[in-house]
């Protein structure tokens, strides 16, 4: 690792934070001393600088040291001050380069999706998608593809409340094979709208996770029907899974690990 320009205490600190976080049950200050090479009285004054401050703890009857719980109120504050819009434009604005499409970002309220985030690409399309405009889960990729990772129990409030109005001749309408469609969009980790809300359209949506685990947002690459075909699509899907996993990264997903 390059050292130019670091401080070598602070250097070692990590390093020590690093180590002791790998280890459930802890480290002891042989162990540590080993691990980097510095004499274990080095250890021992870095490790009760850090255990003053509460980010080190040493449990009394092993005598090995631990992550302290100022950890968890640094993680917190840093999770409170991450902003989605924020966390996935830089994205979304790589994916707009790449595939020169259409980009939405949106969340869910109250039955519906609300776009946060339109990215017009350079190719000709014209779509009734706005920035702060509700849309309809049943029919797009994002709405679909959010649903999937909900509660049956919210999937049904959803469809009870809403219905799935038919807004072409390709909406799905049935509820059992919307929920069927619901169970495959999860099983393969996207969502596809084959000119099921707008004729001529066809998108691919992805979801993005937090730090908790639960589907956030979703977003979605939206072109011509012409130009997104089922090679196409195959090939976006690798991309947009990819791009879901990054962005739920920001926002403090394990999920994005897995592949």
């Amino acid at each position: 690792m390059e050292r130019v320009n670091m401080v070598k205490s602070v250097s070692r600190a990590l390093d020590i934070i690093n180590i002791v976080s790998m280890k459930k049950t802890g480290c002891g200050v042989t162990e540590i001393a080993n691990q980097i090479d510095i004499n274990k009285s080095s250890v021992y004054r870095i490790l009760t600088t850090l255990e003053k401050y509460g980010y080190i703890e040493q449990d009394l009857d092993s005598e090995k040291y631990k992550l302290g719980y100022q950890f968890l109120d640094i993680s917190s504050r840093l999770l409170e001050s991450i902003d989605l819009r924020t966390e996935a434009k830089p994205f979304l604005e790589e994916l707009e380069s790449q595939t020169n499409e259409v980009i939405h970002l949106v969340v869910y309220d109250e039955g519906e999706v609300v776009y946060l985030e339109k990215m017009e690409g350079t190719e000709t399309l014209r779509m009734h998608s706005k920035v702060g405009r509700r849309a309809p889960m049943h029919c797009t990729a994002v709405g679909k593809v959010i649903l999937s990772y909900l509660p049956d129990t919210k999937v049904l409030e959803v469809i009870d409340t809403k219905g799935l109005p038919k807004h072409t001749d390709r909406t799905i309408v049935d509820p059992a094979l919307f929920l069927e469609e619901l169970k495959k969009v999860r099983q393969q980790g996207y969502a596809l709208d084959l000119e099921e809300n707008e004729n001529g359209i066809t998108c691919i949506g992805a979801p993005i996770f937090d730090n908790t685990e639960n589907v956030v947002a979703a977003f979605s690459i939206s072109g011509t029907t012409m130009r997104m075909t089922e090679e196409r699509l195959a090939e976006l899907k690798v991309t947009i899974i990819d791009v879901g996993k990054k962005i739920s990264m920001r926002l403090g997903s394990r999920q994005s690990q897995v592949v």
